[in-house]
């Protein structure tokens, strides 16, 4: 396709990705608006919370200062007036990274993957600057560089990294087929360890976030009660809890990268020293808002078993890793390689943990002031325990000894042959080759269904090497046995008796 083409199309999914993320923060303002103020206020005055949302919901730190005439008729302090909201609603962002990696895998598939990329992102970076220039207002102000670069980097990575994951697999005639092609000259399995280290990774974070929303959706089942008295402490009519539940909802992903720092262990915190982890929960007052209901009171030391989560995936990830060597070596009659195999866990590992710092970097930050400017769980705790979990798992099985049918390397020599068929060393310079009418494997008493090297000019003299080679095809069947008779043993001057 052109590369023209590709651009544009680009161009324009990276604009339908803002659109849509600005419209979704743009309704349910919309429908308070309809329903809650109406004549009272302008439409317009929407614009500036909606974008404000927007950059929010990709990362971009809000700094709030609440106006006089709101703090002293609700008794706010005046230093409590001003604080850091960066605790982001991760759904828009997921939305925009999902939407990303899908632009970018298509334009690789068209053959131009660095031109939609490019594309993408300046059209994002071009919105993203718009967005901030155009939403400005007293309450909530944002950093010019933040609102610009925090956006593109939501966009920019996932769309390269789906890019570089079609690239790969079908080849850019470009920097992707030349890196492959430096993997391949070194031989055997390598050219295989990138792709097989993104994949062990993509199933390690996609085990771990089926978990961690399966224990979200437990703690809320559990804390149902505590979230419903929350509900109606709030005093909000039904309109006001459409909108709560809406912006709730939109946190989701922020929750359950919580429940998984909360399975490998470390947890997260609610603000500065609190915790919920496995080990324990200590927490202080929490803000009124009904999802905070979910968090349990007290904790059990079984949940520390938990943490095998983690090293369950390292496990799938590294025998997927480890079937597809087998596989490959198979096919390719090279060696499945231990130091392959290595490469392989560890890349999982360091990929795996920085992924997982990256998550709880983003699903961290501050909601409030005081207390409340320490949210979520920790990057480097999260990444050491959730490295060290899946290194164990894919450890043991890719850095297991390889068992008797891992791969026909294992029971075979260095010279590829079987191991029950009478091998010599390599014949001497200029030997003469030939096909003898029969070869019988002493050891199995069967035809020898494998290429077969043996020492000797066939009179018993080692003093000539001669090389003596049968391919299957050539070989006759097994003699019948005549008159009940079993095969006679190897003789002296039989044709099967083993060579000196």
């Amino acid at each position: 396709m052109n590369r023209l083409l590709v651009a544009v199309l680009a161009a324009f999914d990276a604009l339908l990705a803002v659109a849509v993320g600005l419209v979704t923060a743009l309704a349910p303002l919309t429908l308070l608006w309809i329903f809650g103020f109406g004549a009272e206020a302008s439409w317009a005055g929407l614009w500036p919370a909606a974008g404000r949302v927007w950059q929010l919901g990709h990362l971009v730190p809000l700094a709030v200062t609440l106006p006089e005439e709101f703090t002293v008729p609700a008794g706010i302090d005046a230093a409590a007036a001003s604080f850091t909201v960066s605790l982001a609603p991760l759904a828009l962002a997921v939305f925009t990274a999902v939407f990303a990696a899908r632009s970018g895998a298509r334009a690789a598939t068209a053959g131009a993957w660095l031109s939609g990329v490019l594309s993408g992102t300046i059209v994002i970076a071009a919105a993203a600057t718009g967005v901030a220039l155009t939403t400005g207002n007293d309450i909530a102000a944002v950093q010019l560089w933040q609102a610009v670069l925090y956006p593109v980097l939501v966009f920019a990575l996932p769309a390269l990294g789906g890019a570089l994951a079609v690239a790969w697999r079908t080849g850019d005639d470009g920097v992707v087929d030349a890196v492959r092609n430096a993997f391949a000259r070194r031989g055997g399995s390598w050219v295989e360890t990138p792709g097989l280290i993104a994949r062990g990774t993509a199933v390690v974070l996609a085990a771990l976030v089926g978990v961690g929303g399966l224990v979200v959706a437990f703690a809320v089942f559990a804390g149902f009660a505590r979230i419903v008295a929350l509900f109606q402490a709030g005093q909000v009519d039904v309109l006001g809890a459409a909108v709560l539940t809406l912006g709730q909802l939109a946190y989701l992903p922020t929750f359950v990268i919580w429940a998984i720092s909360f399975v490998a262990g470390p947890g997260f915190s609610l603000g500065v020293d609190t915790v919920v982890s496995p080990v324990g929960t200590q927490v202080g007052v929490l803000p009124g808002v009904p999802v905070f209901g979910a968090v349990p009171e007290s904790t059990s030391s079984w949940l520390l078993l938990l943490a095998l989560v983690p090293v369950a995936a390292g496990v799938l990830a590294g025998w997927i890793a480890r079937s597809h060597l087998v596989r490959h070596a198979e096919a390719t009659g090279g060696r499945d390689r231990m130091s392959v195999r290595a490469v392989v866990a560890a890349g999982i590992t360091v990929a795996s943990a920085g992924a997982a710092a990256v998550l709880a970097f983003a699903a961290s930050g501050s909601i409030g002031p005081g207390a409340l400017a320490v949210v979520g769980p920790a990057p480097g705790p999260m990444a050491l325990a959730v490295g060290l979990e899946v290194a164990l798992g894919a450890a043991i099985v890719l850095l297991s000894p390889r068992g008797h049918d891992d791969h026909h390397d294992d029971h075979h020599d260095d010279h590829g042959y079987d191991d029950g068929v009478r091998v010599g060393p390599a014949p001497a310079p200029g030997a003469p080759v030939i096909a003898p009418p029969m070869l019988w494997d002493a050891d199995l008493a069967r035809p020898a269904t494998e290429p077969v090297v043996v020492v000797g000019d066939g009179t018993g003299s080692p003093t000539e090497p001669v090389v003596v080679v049968a391919e299957p095809a050539d070989l006759p069947a097994a003699p019948e046995p005549t008159g009940g008779q079993a095969p006679p043993e190897p003789g002296e001057d039989d044709p099967r008796a083993p060579v000196d």
